[in-house]
């Protein structure tokens, strides 16, 4: 196995570790991950209480990174975020500020409420987003930040804060999780209380724990991956987006190639494919944005596939391969949790209904792949049997 194939694996695994017992939120840890490769940053917007912090924490704790979270409100001094200036120094008359940890030197952040920052804590942030350095009165600092997750309830509507948000190339909305989980919402919920997530710097059980230095060794392939194949996709992609009266700033359309090229480099490939186009879908600005853009592209996005950020593909493009391999990857968790006793079977059940909800609610016999037919079949004579009695 070549390195690169090494780190991707080990990427994945920390990926799969952060998710267990993480209900309907794959997607965001996959997000992150890819914005982490790709060097850019990500947009959570959602209703508070959606387990938007607890997925980044989950993720920057595998990746074992050097994490800073802070929520933010209107009285948030700079200093809560970048540092206070070093009195030492400031008796000399030399304005510097003391970072240790502190934003300056994460790897990877989570701001919550981001938007309600002051004036002078965005400006310091674009310089951090954009740039990877801090500047502050006589302190300037290479910043190691390989990707920023803001989070908010909700898109700002001023016009300088929509310039700021700008700078978070993708984004994902989230809402309460569906009724047909809500049992596993429920049980990872209850056992979160019962017992506290262990912070012991726990890493890939069975295997080589990730690092940042997997994450940059993917972000190296993804930056030097030739996009000429898949170029005249993009321009396409961007043009049909036009038509549907979705407009991107130039800045937008070049670094989203960035997120297609992290997409193939954690997908295993060496070459970007058709298959790496879905995260153009994240990259839209407004809930509304994707979800016309997801139907605008529908035949450009129908190969789209990632083995490493499964639930990300298949929530971007809705593609047949993506939601393939989400369902088959869903059904074998839920059936290995069959219970063997009457306690709990008829949750069990309902889990197994959604999944032939899902089934056929995707596709028709005559798309149906063979491996999904499978699936339903099972389904099917499971549904069938007569329950356990008490």
């Amino acid at each position: 196995m070549s390195n690169l194939s090494a780190a991707v694996t080990r990427v994945k695994r920390s990926i799969a570790e952060a998710c267990r017992g993480l209900v309907d939120r794959q997607s965001i840890v996959e997000l992150v991950v890819l914005c982490a490769v790709a060097k850019e940053h990500l947009l959570v917007v959602g209703p508070p209480g959606t387990a938007k912090s607890e997925a980044v924490r989950r993720i920057a704790r595998r990746l074992d990174g050097v994490y800073f979270e802070y929520l933010l409100g209107r009285f948030t001094e700079p200093s809560e975020l970048f540092g206070p200036v070093d009195l030492r120094k400031l008796k000399e008359g030399i304005v510097e500020t003391s970072t240790a940890g502190m934003l300056p030197e994460a790897e990877v952040a989570f701001l919550d409420e981001v938007f309600l920052g002051s004036t002078a804590i965005l400006n310091t942030l674009l310089g951090i987003l954009n740039e990877r350095m801090f500047r502050r009165g006589h302190t300037t600092l290479s910043c190691p930040m390989r990707v920023c997750v803001g989070a908010a309830n909700r898109l700002p509507d001023d016009e300088q804060l929509s310039a700021f948000a700008d700078r978070f190339l993708a984004r994902v909305f989230v809402a309460p999780v569906e009724d047909a989980v809500l049992e596993d919402l429920l049980e990872a919920g209850w056992s979160g209380e019962a017992v506290a997530p262990r912070d012991d710097g726990e890493t890939n059980v069975g295997g080589e724990p990730t690092s940042m230095a997997d994450v940059d060794a993917l972000s190296r392939a993804a930056f030097a991956m030739n996009l000429t194949n898949v170029r005249p996709a993009l321009a396409r992609a961007v043009r049909t987006l036009r038509a549907a009266g979705i407009e991107w700033s130039d800045r937008r359309v070049v670094r989203v190639q960035r997120l297609v090229a992290a997409a193939a480099v954690l997908a295993g490939r060496s070459e970007a494919t058709d298959a790496d186009l879905w995260p153009l879908v994240f990259a839209l600005p407004t809930e509304e944005a994707q979800r016309v853009g997801r139907d605008a592209l529908r035949d450009l996005l129908v190969r789209s596939e990632n083995v490493s950020l499964l639930a990300a593909a298949a929530e971007g493009s809705l593609s047949p391969p993506a939601r393939s391999a989400l369902l088959l990857k869903d059904a074998a968790a839920t059936f290995a949790a069959r219970p063997t006793a009457t306690e709990g079977e008829g949750a069990w059940r309902l889990q197994v209904e959604a999944i032939a909800r899902e089934i056929d609610a995707t596709f028709t016999t005559a798309t149906m792949p063979e491996e999904i037919s499978h699936l339903r079949s099972r389904v099917v004579a499971v549904l069938g049997e007569r329950p356990l009695l008490g």
